[in-house]
């Protein structure tokens, strides 16, 4: 399905503005954060990049979703957390700096691991008579300027104008929810025909998703020994998407609108599990007195 000026170049350029808000959060001091948090690290970073997307298989296989459906799922569970999920960490009153690493980490190697699940999903789901292959050279080179090259800007302008950038960091994650709001109403008016029963089909898949990286960060954090903080933290990770990168391969680089709808429908669910959490951190570090 073809698609119009707004996705193949307002998406990208919409998704480096955003990911160039992420660096103008981050100091090369946060990064230190790996070597003093190592345990909730590599736990949140191998949740976050291997086993959530695991977790979509087997979703796919337990709910016998379509090809496309199926495809859209593992895209969106293997994209890294987004900049929304350190504000929501922060609400809940998580390891902020946890957070940070662990999105900016997930989100480099997600360069590379991403087009690797999206292809191996495509070989399993995709009927060979529609079978299309992300292609991977491209697909790493588009990652790279679009999380690499802004967030490293993004931290050069914090270094030179640090009050600029403090200013700026609210702009950038409202114009990224807008970002995905919009995105969100163009697919359901590209796709409007089959909605609902694409939204019957995805809305169980994405919320299941959700509710197992939401589970696999608190009780796998917890048995890996984290404090329930950082466990909370790892949860919220993986619960918060960046469904616009999600949106992005789907609708650019694949140029599938089927395919775009888990990511869609992922966005919009996120939000009500993310303020759930947000109530539950609440609760749980309530101050004393």
């Amino acid at each position: 399905m073809e698609q119009g000026p707004l996705i193949q170049i307002g998406l990208p350029v919409s998704l480096f503005i955003i990911m160039l808000g992420m660096g103008l959060t981050l100091a090369p001091r946060d990064f230190r954060n790996v070597v003093v948090y190592p345990r909730a690290t590599i736990m949140g970073a191998i949740a976050q990049i291997l086993l959530l997307p695991v977790a979509a298989f087997g979703i796919v296989a337990l709910l016998g979703l379509p090809g496309p459906i199926a495809v859209g799922l593992v895209i969106i569970a293997a994209c890294p957390g987004g900049t929304t999920s350190n504000l929501f960490t922060f609400l809940a009153r998580g390891n902020v700096a946890l957070s940070i690493v662990l999105t900016v980490l997930a989100s480099l190697v997600t360069i590379l691991t991403l087009p690797l699940f999206t292809n191996l999903a495509m070989q399993l789901y995709m009927d060979t008579s529609e079978r299309i292959s992300l292609p991977v050279l491209r697909t790493v080179a588009t990652l790279v300027v679009i999380i690499l090259i802004p967030v490293s800007l993004g931290m050069a302008i914090r270094r030179v104008a640090p009050a600029f950038a403090k200013r700026s960091e609210s702009l950038v994650s409202l114009f990224g929810m807008f970002v995905l709001v919009a995105l969100i109403a163009a697919i359901v008016m590209q796709v409007r025909d089959e909605f609902w029963a694409l939204l019957q089909t995805a809305g169980l898949a994405a919320a299941a998703l959700n509710i197992a990286g939401i589970l696999l960060g608190l009780l796998g954090g917890r048995l890996a020994g984290l404090p329930l903080r950082d466990a909370l933290t790892v949860a919220i990770e993986l619960g918060i998407k960046n469904a616009t990168l999600g949106l992005l391969v789907t609708l650019t680089l694949l140029d599938s609108s089927e395919m775009s709808v888990p990511s869609a429908v992922y966005g919009v669910l996120m939000f009500v599990f993310g303020v759930g959490l947000i109530g539950a951190g609440r609760l749980i570090q309530r101050p004393a007195g």
